[in-house]
């Protein structure tokens, strides 16, 4: 039994099966990593998907890491309730990616996946109440749980539980496009959490403007936590001689010139085209930064299940290709795009870049646009979307754009390459300090001690 339990559709370690049978476990990294460990002397026990082959045949033989339970979800429950539901439903209604002509169609079909998906939750919610000690705390993460705060607590109600959605919540318009049945259930579901968290109080302000039921029903504390980076981490990561070995290759494929930087999944709303489109007329409009820039864009393949993300990425490649068509001299490509997941190269560029460019249309808060400056060699100017979550952190010192001006974008990427590398230097430092504000662990136990704060009921 644990007195501490953490639940998400991906967990701390997965298992991959070697030639000779056995099974290899992969320990993962990222802030919710990161965060556990802060607890990790505590009796705690971390609830997750088993998500490939071999993870369920580890889950078959009994194998199993201390402190993490995986569950063998039927495939196509899983299926249905994380590509048909949560990546194709909930993310696009929270970062408003809907093309509404065609968009969306709650139809049998999708009532039927939003079965699997109820489902699919109700594995977590028993899980979780077979494992939790008398008044344990539950942490639940993100969109592909919000069933299970309410499921959890008619199942257990002397526990604490809180759910930190990692996303944006829709606005209350875009909430209304789910059925209304739908959306209740959703609502009852998150609203079933003694404490609801957030990054910003942009989306903690969405959920309670548009999630209001008819009826009275258990309230729920909601509270912002600004996930940051923990900087000793990632600047000990960065400066490996892995990493030192690929930046001496890039400076030599960038030939010494200025370089505009970026880095993201090819997801829809990275916004990844018009920050191209962007670049594009910086070199139109400013034709003084020919030859003397290059846009290291490195775009990591993501969900290619689904038709929407293989077309957008593409898209990207196309558009990169275009512009180097145009502009680009037999010893100057003024685009290098990298489509491989590729760590150490992303490490790289976050040191060697003049220029960040971060433009999500919507964003629940973008941990890109706090590493780069805390791994900057000689200063990076930030040019960020006001879609950000990062945003409200760390406006004052980047140079902000509506993520849909493609021509402010331009004009904004113009002025980061002009600026002078003292005032650079400075911002850097001031954006470093506030993306370091509240590394993984502290932004766990933060959430940790404010559940076990709570009175009694």
């Amino acid at each position: 039994m644990a007195t501490v339990l953490v639940a998400s559709n991906r967990g701390p370690v997965s298992y991959v099966r070697r030639d000779d049978g056995t099974l290899d476990a992969r320990r993962g990294g990222g802030g919710l990593v990161s965060g556990l460990s802060a607890v990790a002397a505590e009796d705690s026990l971390w609830v997750c998907a088993a998500l490939g082959d071999g993870d369920r045949e580890a889950v078959r033989r009994g194998v199993a890491e201390p402190g993490v339970r995986m569950l063998d979800i039927d495939p196509g429950v899983y299926d249905d309730a994380y590509n048909g539901i949560a990546n194709s439903v909930l993310w696009f209604l929270h970062h408003h990616l809907y093309d509404v002509p065609r968009e969306p169609v709650f139809d049998a079909e999708f009532r039927r996946r939003w079965a699997s998906y109820r489902a699919y939750n109700r594995a977590f919610a028993e899980a979780l109440a077979e494992a939790a000690e008398d008044g344990a705390c539950v942490l639940v993460q993100d969109y592909h749980l919000a069933l299970v705060p309410g499921q959890l607590r008619e199942l257990r109600p002397d526990l604490r539980i809180g759910h930190f959605t990692h996303t944006p919540w829709a606005s209350p318009d875009s909430l209304r496009m789910l059925p209304q049945d739908v959306r209740e259930e959703l609502v009852r579901g998150m609203l079933g959490a003694d404490e609801l968290g957030f990054h910003t109080w942009s989306w903690a302000q969405a959920f309670v403007s548009g999630s209001r039921l008819d009826d009275e029903g258990r309230t729920a504390r909601v509270r912002v936590y600004p996930l940051g980076v923990d900087g000793e981490d990632l600047r000990a990561l960065a400066y490996r001689p892995a990493v030192d070995e690929r930046l001496a290759r890039l400076r030599e494929e960038t030939g010494g010139r200025r370089t505009i930087a970026r880095v993201d999944r090819t997801e829809l709303s990275k916004n990844i085209l018009r920050g191209l489109l962007a670049y594009r007329e910086l070199l139109m409009v400013h034709p003084e930064w020919r030859g003397r820039v290059v846009h290291l864009a490195s775009a990591y393949p993501s969900r290619q299940d689904l038709e929407a993300y293989r077309s957008y990425t593409a898209a990207v490649t196309e558009l990169a290709e275009e512009i180097n068509a145009e502009f680009g001299t037999p010893d100057w490509q003024p685009v290098l795009v990298s489509v491989r997941d590729d760590f150490t190269r992303s490490l790289a560029v976050y040191r060697m870049a003049d220029v960040a460019l971060v433009n999500p249309v919507r964003d629940g808060m973008n941990l890109v646009a706090k590493e780069i400056p805390v791994v900057s060699e000689a200063g990076c100017a930030l040019v960020l979307s006001d879609g950000a979550g990062a945003y409200e952190e760390l406006r004052e010192d980047a140079l902000t754009v509506n993520p849909y001006d493609v021509t402010a974008t331009a004009e904004a990427l113009h002025q980061a390459l002009s600026m002078p590398s003292a005032e650079r230097a400075e911002r850097t430092k001031r954006l470093a300090a506030a993306a370091t504000a509240l590394p993984p662990q502290q932004w766990f136990r933060k959430q940790l001690e404010a559940l076990r704060a709570l009175p009694e009921e």
